[in-house]
C-alpha cells in the first residue's frame, strides 16, 4: 500500500482526491499547504482514502509518505522541490515524485527543477491527464492496426477552452506564468504530439521543427468583464495576459524524416456549457475526435428550480449556467484521464522507474510553450533546430510573464 502525500489542497488536489478512490493500494496519507488542508483531509477520510494527516512542512510530510506529490500553485514549485531535495538528503525515503502541469513557468525553472528532482535518485511522474484520456487511449488501440498499414497520423488538431481559471493567481501572468497558453496550452501541445507520435515509440520521439503562434487578450480585456476580474484581485489594465492562443507545432519523424502538425487552440472565453475538451486525428485514411460536451447524460433546470442550484460545477467542471437544458457529465475524473495517469505512476514507482511522462518531458513541453510566447512576441515563426534559437529559450522570459503584457496584447 503505497502512502500518497500531497503539497497543496486545492481545486487540482481535489480532482486528485477523487481519482485517488478509484485507484488500489494506495491511500492519501498526508497534505500540506497553507490552506485548505482540513477539510481536504476530512473529505479523503469520509471516502475512506486512510487516516489522513495534515502536517506543516514538506520535510514533515516526505518522511511520512512513499510519494510526494506537487500539486502546489506554479510559482512555489521550485522552492518545494528544493525543500523536497532537502528532505531526501537527510534521509527521506520516497519512492516516486509526481509533478502536476506546467512543470515550471519557463525554461530556466524547468531546468533547475530537473537537476533537484533527478538529485534524489527518485523515480518521477509529470502529470499530464489528457494524454491518459482514455477516448484517445482507445481510439488509438483500436486504430493500431490502421495505423501499421497506412502510417502514422499527420495532423492533430488539440483544443482545451473554458470560461476561465479559478483563483487569482491563476489570472495573473506573474504568478501563473503567462495566460490560457502557460495554462492550458500545456495539455494541447502535449496531448497533440502524442496523437501524432508513432505506435510503440517513445514519448519524445517527434522532433518539434518549428513553432508559430498567435495572441490576444479578447473577452477579458472589456467591460464589463475587466471589472469582474480586478474584483477577484486582478488587474489586466496593468498586468493582462492572453485569453487566447493558437499555437501550430512542426514535428519531424527522425526515422522517415516525414514532417506533421499540431494545431492547438486555447481560450478562456469559451461562454457555453462548461469546459470542452475537442481533439481530431487525421493519418492516411483514417481519423477520430473527441468532444468532452457530448455526453450519454443531461437534464434540465427551471428557472424556478433554480435557486436550489448550490454548485453549478458538480455537473460539469466551469460550467456556466445553474437552469436550462445542460451537460452533466457522470465521471468527469475518468474522462479527462486522471484516474487512468495515477494507474500508470504507481506500478512504475513500485518497479523503480518513471511514470510514461517524466519530469525531462515536462521540460520538453515547457519549451514548446515558450517557443510559442516568443513566437507571439517576435511576430514570427520559431525555428527550433537553430542552436542559437534554443540557448535563447534558456533564459527567456516572455514580456507577459514579466507583467509587460501591455506591450504584447
Amino acid at each position: 500500500m503505497l502512502k500518497i502525500g500531497m503539497i497543496g489542497a486545492g481545486f487540482v488536489a481535489g480532482f486528485h482526491e477523487r481519482a485517488l478512490r478509484s485507484v488500489r493500494d494506495a491511500e492519501l496519507a498526508g497534505l500540506c499547504a497553507p490552506k485548505g488542508t482540513e477539510a481536504l483531509a476530512e473529505l479523503a477520510r469520509q471516502n475512506r482514502l486512510g487516516e489522513t494527516n495534515v502536517y506543516k512542512s514538506v520535510a514533515d510530510l516526505a518522511n511520512a509518505v512513499d510519494v510526494l506529490c506537487i500539486f502546489a500553485p506554479n510559482f512555489a514549485r521550485l522552492e518545494i522541490m528544493a525543500d523536497i531535495a532537502r528532505a531526501v538528503e537527510k534521509g527521506a525515503e520516497l519512492k516516486g515524485l509526481i509533478i502536476e502541469k506546467p512543470l515550471a513557468r519557463n525554461v530556466k525553472g524547468a531546468t533547475e527543477l530537473v537537476r533537484l528532482a533527478r538529485q534524489t535518485n527518485v523515480p518521477t511522474a509529470y502529470f499530464e491527464n489528457q494524454i491518459h484520456m482514455p477516448a484517445i487511449v482507445q481510439a488509438r488501440a483500436q486504430l493500431a492496426q490502421v495505423e501499421k498499414a497506412m502510417g502514422p497520423a499527420h495532423l492533430a488538431r488539440s483544443a482545451e477552452e473554458h470560461g476561465g481559471p479559478h483563483e487569482p493567481w491563476f489570472w495573473d501572468p506573474t504568478t501563473q506564468g503567462g495566460g490560457v497558453c502557460c495554462d492550458m496550452g500545456c495539455h494541447s501541445i502535449a496531448c497533440g504530439m502524442f496523437m501524432l507520435t508513432p505506435s510503440g515509440k517513445p514519448m519524445d520521439y517527434l522532433r518539434p521543427v518549428s513553432v508559430n503562434a498567435t495572441m490576444a487578450l479578447l473577452k477579458w480585456g472589456k467591460e464589463p468583464w475587466a471589472s469582474q476580474l480586478k474584483a477577484r484581485g486582478v488587474d489586466y489594465a496593468a498586468t493582462p495576459a492572453e485569453d487566447y492562443s493558437s499555437v501550430t507545432l512542426e514535428l519531424e519523424d527522425p526515422q522517415t524524416h516525414q514532417r506533421s502538425i499540431v494545431q492547438a487552440i486555447n481560450s478562456w472565453m469559451y461562454d457555453a456549457p462548461g469546459l470542452r475538451l475537442l481533439m481530431e486525428t487525421f493519418g492516411p485514411g483514417y481519423s477520430y475526435t473527441v468532444n468532452s460536451l457530448q455526453s450519454p447524460t443531461g437534464m434540465f433546470i427551471s428557472d424556478a428550480a433554480a435557486a436550489a442550484v448550490l454548485d453549478t460545477e458538480l455537473a460539469l467542471e466551469k460550467s456556466q449556467a445553474s437552469r436550462g437544458s445542460l451537460i452533466l457529465q457522470p465521471n468527469e475524473i475518468d474522462l479527462y484521464g486522471y484516474i487512468a495517469e495515477w494507474l500508470d505512476a504507481l506500478p512504475a514507482f513500485e518497479a523503480g522507474r518513471d511514470g510514461a511522462l517524466n519530469v525531462e518531458y515536462g521540460k520538453l513541453i515547457t519549451e514548446l510553450i515558450m517557443a510559442a510566447y516568443m513566437s507571439h512576441e517576435q511576430r514570427k515563426v520559431i525555428d527550433l533546430t537553430d542552436p542559437t534559437v534554443r540557448a535563447e529559450l534558456e533564459s527567456y522570459v516572455p514580456l507577459i510573464q514579466q507583467g509587460k503584457g501591455n506591450e504584447v496584447l
